[in-house]
């Protein structure tokens, strides 16, 4: 059967796959537009399939909230290149599982996320688009993470689409609760509030810090020991907990503070870096 160098270029324009491979499939399918796509999508399947190995370093966060339903949701979609992260496409569809997240019924796991409608177009999954860009771009797609939490909330992305912190709070969603978000992006700290740490990590921690206070301090009278080890400890909550934290934007007061001020209380929070699992 001839194939018209039409045919070959409207199967090109809705694939976006190269000329020869859509001229291959049309003769393949003789003539068939709808076959043609399924063999260039198994054909893409078959090629991708030993490729599952390859490393993916690269991607981007997204954060959607669905206001009607006062839901927050998070999504990590990695590929293997900065350019395809960057690409309208990839973003077109790490929005869209994010959006699906936030308001559809929700998920638990990514595979039952993408067996799920694409926002706005009925006629299509989210995995049937997913399997159409991997094809067309050939790289690795990894939807790795997925969060999604019901109440209110606040969030920041860093612009680069690669550091993210979501925060569940009750209060009103501030400027403040989006400055402490920023703060856990940056600080990182590993823990919430102090009681969060386990009372056998605190207890290792003070030992080491009075031993190393009086090894120091070897004449200071106990009273005046116990001043310096209490200042000391003060500082590691500091650094590893939020809400001891100073505040970034007002160092003389800490997060606790500021949320005490602001009428906020963090109940939970979330900070991821792409590819790397907290």
């Amino acid at each position: 059967m001839e194939i018209s160098a039409s045919q070959v270029k409207e199967l090109r324009d809705k694939t976006g796959l190269p000329m020869m491979d859509c001229k291959k499939a049309l003769v393949e399918a003789n003539g068939n537009e709808s076959a043609a796509i399924e063999i260039l999508r198994a054909s893409g399947a078959k090629t991708m399939a030993g490729r599952t190995d390859r490393t993916t370093q690269e991607g981007r966060i997204v954060i959607f909230t669905d206001k009607n339903k006062n839901v927050t949701a998070m999504i990590e979609l990695l590929c293997e290149s900065e350019p395809v992260s960057n690409n309208s496409e990839f973003e077109l569809l790490a929005n869209a599982i994010a959006e699906q997240l936030a308001a559809g019924p929700g998920a638990s796991t990514p595979e039952e996320l993408l067996k799920q409608p694409f926002p706005n177009k009925p006629n299509i999954t989210l995995q049937q688009f997913f399997d159409e860009l991997v094809n067309k771009i050939r790289e690795v797609f990894r939807l790795s993470r997925i969060v999604r939490i019901e109440g209110t909330t606040s969030s920041y992305v860093h612009h680069n689409k690669h550091i993210a912190a979501l925060i569940s709070i009750d209060g009103e969603d501030s400027a403040t609760a989006r400055d402490i978000c920023m703060q856990v992006t940056s600080m990182n700290p590993p823990y919430l509030r102090k009681e969060d740490i386990a009372p056998d990590i605190i207890k290792k921690e003070y030992d080491l810090i009075a031993k190393q206070a009086k090894e120091r301090n070897p004449k200071k009278p106990d009273n005046i020991l116990q001043t310096i080890i209490d200042g000391l400890m003060r500082t590691y909550y500091a650094e590893q907990t939020l809400l001891d934290q100073p505040f970034v934007k007002d160092k003389n007061k800490t997060v606790q503070q500021i949320c005490d001020e602001a009428n906020i209380k963090i109940k939970k929070t979330i900070r991821w870096a792409i590819g790397q699992e907290n």
